[in-house]
Parts: C-alpha cells; structure tokens; sequence
C-alpha cells in the first residue's frame, strides 16, 4: 500500500504516489523559523527561538527540532520518528507545525512536558515569499546540492514556557524558510568521489527586518572567494521583492581564534550610490541545536518509531572550533546606510559555516582560524 492522505490533494510532481519523491535518496522536504525581539526591544533581547522540520522520504524518517535560547543557554529539543510514508502528517513527537494560510501564516506548537517545553507560535509575514536562486553544487560528477528554497520574513505571536516559567514573544520578528531538493542527509556515503577532494564550504545568509521591511542576502563562495550563488534583496512590507543584480559584494572581520565573524558588511553599488548594511554580531545561536552537524541528531539520522531528547548547552562553555559549532546564526544589531547619509536600524542573524579555504578569508586549510 503506498497511497497516502497526500495523494487525495492535487500535487503531485511525478506519476508516482507521493510518498515516492524521484530517485535520489538524498532527497528531503524542510521547514526553518527563527524568531527574536526587534530593534529597540532591550528586554527581551537576549531571547531568541529557533525550529525545524525536515521530512526524508527515501529514508522513510522525519525529524525535528525546537530550541529557545535564555540567560546564556541553548535548550534544544529533537525528536525523531518513522515517516511511514505519510508526508502530510507535520509532526513528530511534541513537535508540530500548522499550515493556516499557505505563503502566510503559520502556526509552531510544541508540547513535551515530560522535557520542560512548551510553546505556542504563529508566523505571520510581512510580504510574500522571495525565492532563492536554484542551489546546485557538484564534487566533481557527483550532486552535492540541488534545491530550492523561499524565505520569507515576518512577525509572531505566542509564547516559549521553558522549565516552568513563560516568556511572551509577541512582537518578535525573524525569518521563516522553506526548502526542499538534495542535500546530504542520513548516514555518510561511504564511498568518496574519486579523486578524493579536501572539503569546503563557505556560506553566509543574514534575513533583516527592518521597521519599514526586510534585506536579504546570502552567498556561497568557492576556495577562491568566488561566489556560485549570490543573491541580495530589497523587500518593502506588502511588497514584491527587489533585487540588486550587480555590484553586490560581502566583507567579514572575523573574530581571532576562531571562524566566527565579529563584525561583517555588504555593500551595494546603485545608480543614485552605494548602500551598506553592516552588522553587529551578538547573541551566537549554535545551529547543532537544530541538528545540523549534530553527531547524533543529525538529519536523517535513525533512531526508531519515535525519539525525543533534550540538551542544554552553555553557549560561553562551548569551544567554537569545534567543528560541529563551526555554524552559528549571530544575532545581531543591523544597520542601514544609504545616499546622503540615510540610516535604518535593524535586526537580524549572520548565519556564518566557513569549512576548508576561503582566500578572501586568509583561510588555508579545513580548520586554521583567524589570526589574533
């Protein structure tokens, strides 16, 4: 039997059931939602929630993770369960995702009393979705990446209860995603490309909100510096998004010691001149926490019909050359310079994963770090 409620719904892609998704094995479905308080908020500002959803057809396991970050500690909470085929079902363990209005609203529930969180959040954007450019990256003959991806900022409403005690996030802004293609998931291929290569990965994305919208940007850049996706945009409130085709290039200062960034720009040249966003980063939000890298949450990973597991860490406590902490979201505080001196104050994240060289960087190998 491989019918499944997906089928009675007119979206089908292949002439398969949906519970089949092409070939590759690789293949996955993805939700992210990242959310803190805005610019100006200064109590709440060491507050920040971050959840993911991922759904691996060919390996027949969905997994999820929520994290709510306070007083210095990342609290994150996994699970994991057999898909068994039915990928209209947006839960796993106390984790569930509601879709209100699709391209809109979105609801965020999480109720693992039994691990101290709970949550109730609803993401509403503030313009419809943008969409990245087509991600596909190759080792040689092989796929390393083919996706697509939307992100799409907004605003939320609810509240995070961690070990008893709430916190309201209405207000909060941030940045919600979808993706779905290939990327790496599950277990290590155990068989290398031939010639073997040295890895390397070099990638930067930071959604802003700003009172009046949002800025987006992101690259990913070889060993050389150059890049192979690049995108920057522009997106009033209500608004289609607009994008600055040229002329668009990134500049990071990193921290010494370590392949995290202490401060970063782009900058944007324009007919009427040039525009900086410059950021500020603070707050480090691990990305393990959402799985990525996790050694034993990783995406994709087996761990029966159902698992669920909960972990702190003490982000001051944490070695950040470690590589599983080598990716971060920065919190940071985002500033806006235009012609004439005009300036917006904002906020966003700088996710920052710099792996093996990057010449602009003055990195040479897979793990040396930024001078002192």
């Amino acid at each position: 039997m491989t019918l499944t409620k997906g089928d009675d719904y007119p979206i089908h892609q292949t002439p398969e059931p949906i519970a089949f998704s092409g070939t590759d094995r690789n293949f996955y479905d993805r939700y992210f939602f990242n959310g803190y308080a805005p610019a100006g908020d200064a109590a709440r500002a060491g507050l920040m929630f971050a959840a993911a959803f991922g759904v691996y057809p060919h390996l027949n396991i969905a997994d999820a993770s929520f994290v709510f970050v306070r007083d210095g500690v990342e609290v994150a909470l996994h699970g994991s369960k057999w898909l068994n085929m039915e990928r209209m079902d947006l839960s796993v363990g106390p984790i569930r995702i509601e879709i209100v209005e699709p391209l809109k609203v979105l609801k965020l529930l999480v109720d693992a009393p039994d691990q101290g969180v709970k949550a109730e959040i609803t993401f509403t954007g503030r313009a419809p979705p943008i969409e990245e450019p087509r991600f596909i990256r190759r080792i040689g003959p092989r796929s390393f990446m083919d996706y697509t991806r939307l992100t799409q900022n907004g605003h939320y409403q609810g509240w995070v209860e961690l070990d008893g005690k709430r916190e309201d996030i209405s207000g909060f802004v941030g940045t919600r995603d979808r993706s779905w293609g290939v990327r790496p998931i599950g277990a290590r291929d155990p068989q290398e490309t031939i010639p073997v290569q040295p890895p390397q990965f070099f990638w930067l994305w930071s959604p802003c909100n700003f009172e009046a919208g949002s800025f987006f940007f992101h690259t990913n850049d070889d060993a050389n510096g150059l890049p192979w996706n690049r995108r920057a945009v522009w997106q009033a409130d209500g608004a289609e998004p607009v994008d600055f085709d040229h002329g668009v290039t990134s500049k990071v200062v990193w921290a010494g010691g370590t392949r995290h960034a202490a401060s970063a720009s782009v900058d944007i040249e324009t007919e009427p001149g040039q525009l900086s966003i410059s950021f500020e980063p603070g707050l480090k939000f691990f990305m393990l926490g959402l799985g990525y890298t996790h050694p034993k949450w990783g995406h994709g990973m087996a761990h029966g019909p159902l698992a669920v597991e909960r972990e702190d860490f003490v982000i001051a406590d944490i070695n950040v050359m470690q590589p599983q902490f080598l990716h971060i979201q920065a919190l940071s505080e985002v500033t806006y310079t235009g012609p004439g001196g005009l300036t917006a104050k904002g906020r966003g994240v700088l996710e920052q994963l710099a792996i093996g060289p990057h010449a602009p960087s003055g990195f040479e190998s897979m793990l040396d770090a930024a001078p002192w």
